[in-house]
């Protein structure tokens, strides 16, 4: 895995100052760390040879995976980023809260610009009242492909684990690998109106392992020693599939998920979707061998093609032949929802957590794919979709379209004619979402395409009902809210009924991202504590490039810490 990039001092120190002098006027309304990290960031070309051909691929500092930031619990971090590549880019520091830092969350056009190549920008936040496993990544096209690594924050000095401490921890970042380049790739997949190929593998940090073409060598393996147990932090950094992960004949103590702490849960297999983490404790209690840590598909909608081969790397005792035979990881079968749903019920926080019980806004908003009708002189090249259509898709039946500017500065300077707030709570329509949803496509499966934002008030309590539709196919979608966790309250099958859904208001996960069950619901709740102007969205890339997200604006309150701060002196401009 990557290691901590280190700087001089001397440059440390003139960035420090240049930085303070710039913004002077915006540091006392931010939470102060108890240290600082710098990281220095170079957006580049690397060139590597995978599954037998050599190519350009876009990384941070020539690593892949990227870098890891490593810090204690409210540690102040600044990470400069300058952009090398050809491509725009940013990086969002996936689940980290962004307390009163809304200008350093990452999306392109939502919080900012992107950097363009040759410019540098300075992300600075702090990990308030947070620890645990989470992740980086590109927010710019699909390039979190290859741009991407793992966020790893230790508790406080002199804080223990809640659980056993490992005699080792390792970092399992889960990805996907294509051979074309994948801003073009995304290009000609929203020019064709149809959907992406699949990928050409699936890694585990960086390695395809033995089951692909010219990779019998491009294996990760973990050395253990008989009897210890390893901490193992799983990051889903991929693009379009949630995984299932397991290590052939061993068990996987679950003790977190996304950052929080849980109440340990012991399992066979987890399931990620992309942008989730989930930290687990493995024994060493079986026979000397080697022992395969597999990583397969989990393809809930129908009739999608997905990549089959599984990943596979090693979990090898010492004393182990280096060559034995390893024994196989069983996986769950592709379209295996029991196992999904098993481990998400297993999921509890540690202790008893100050669930909202009063709601002030109780929003509803549907989700899922749509099919537009064809308007292309081309159709053969431009409307390849289900029946000749064009795919899409939305959130409440409005497919959201990024603006040309950054939305947050729009918002900030009150620049209009950029977005509206007219964003629904509710559908416009409610019917049978999952088995009566409107699919004569593509009569009736069209969306309504706009910039639509929701406004919340500071401090609001928030109750937020996610329902899965079955206009194409119903599937499990990860959704990731940007500058907040939330307490997962509830879930269950087909359409939710608030006379018959079982809530938990007692020990709920507290997560950033929530895979919304295939044909089914998901009850989130959480405070608007935090101004700004937050990306709530599917983690499966395609999904968001179809429009599957949403924008909500949180306004001020009252004071100082209560208050959005001025942009930094280096935003980047569109």
């Amino acid at each position: 895995m990557a290691n901590l990039v280190i700087t001089s001092f001397t440059l440390w120190l003139s960035l420090v100052i240049l930085y303070a002098t710039q913004t002077m006027h915006a540091m006392a309304f931010w939470p102060g760390g108890s240290s600082t990290r710098f990281y220095d960031f170079k957006v580049q070309t690397k060139k590597i040879t995978k599954l037998c051909y050599t190519k350009d691929i876009i990384t941070i500092n020539e690593m892949y995976p990227g870098p890891v930031v490593y810090a204690q619990e409210d540690d102040r971090v600044i990470i400069r980023v300058t952009n090398e590549s050809p491509y725009n880019a940013t990086i969002h520091w996936h689940g980290v809260r962004q307390r009163l830092s809304c200008w350093s969350d990452g999306p392109s056009y939502i919080t900012q610009c992107p950097i363009q190549t040759g410019q540098t920008f300075t992300y600075e936040f702090t990990l308030f009242q947070q620890k645990g496993t989470l992740l980086w990544h590109a927010h710019v096209s699909w390039l979190r492909a290859t741009v991407h690594g793992a966020i790893v924050v230790y508790p406080k000095t002199g804080v223990p684990y809640p659980f056993m401490y490992p005699y080792e921890e390792h970092i399992i970042i889960l990805g996907e690998y294509w051979l074309r380049d994948l801003v073009q790739l995304e290009q000609a997949v929203l020019a064709s109106g149809g959907g992406p190929p699949t990928a050409d593998a699936f890694t585990i940090n960086g390695h395809p392992g033995p089951n692909y073409n010219c990779s019998s060598d491009d294996v990760y393996k973990i050395d253990v020693v008989p009897g210890k147990t390893y901490l193992l932090r799983l990051i889903n950094a991929g693009l379009n599939t949630e995984n299932f992960f397991a290590i052939a004949n061993h068990k996987l103590t679950i003790v977190e998920a996304d950052a929080e702490y849980t109440k340990p849960f012991s399992t066979d297999r987890v399931m990620l979707g992309p942008g989730q983490t989930v930290n687990v404790l493995v024994t060493a209690n079986q026979p000397i061998g080697r022992y395969s840590m597999g990583m397969g598909p989990y393809m809930s909608a129908q009739n999608v093609p997905f990549q089959s081969i599984k990943s596979v790397a090693y979990f090898q005792y010492l004393g182990a032949m280096p060559y034995s035979l390893a024994l196989p990881a069983p996986l769950p079968s592709f379209n295996d929802n029991l196992a999904v749903k098993t481990v998400m019920d297993g999921l509890k926080s540690l202790n008893p957590v100050p669930v909202p019980k009063e709601i002030d806004s109780n929003l509803f908003i549907t989700i899922g794919l749509n099919v537009q009708k064809c308007n292309s002189k081309t159709p053969q090249q431009n409307c390849q979709g289900v029946n000749g259509g064009i795919m899409a898709a939305s959130m409440n039946n409005i497919s959201f379209i990024k603006p040309s500017v950054s939305l947050l500065e729009a918002y900030y300077k009150h620049i209009h004619g950029y977005y509206s707030e007219d964003f629904p709570g509710v559908p416009l329509k409610f019917y049978d979402f999952v088995n009566g949803a409107p699919n004569t496509i593509p009569i009736d499966t069209q969306s309504v395409r706009g910039t639509r934002t929701k406004v919340l008030e500071f401090g609001s309590r928030v109750q937020l009902i996610l329902q899965d539709t079955g206009t194409v196919t119903t599937e499990n979608h990860p959704i990731h809210l940007h500058g907040y966790s939330f307490y997962v309250v509830g879930y269950g099958t087909g359409n939710y009924n608030p006379q018959t859904a079982n809530f938990n208001l007692v020990d709920p996960p507290y997560m950033n991202t929530i895979g919304v069950p295939a044909g089914g619901w998901a009850a989130i709740r959480f405070v608007a504590d935090n101004p700004g102007v937050w990306f709530m969205h599917c983690h499966l890339e395609i999904h968001l490039s179809w429009g599957l997200s949403v924008v909500f604006i949180v306004k001020n309150g009252q004071g100082e810490l209560e208050t959005l701060p001025h942009p930094p002196a280096d935003l980047p401009r569109c």
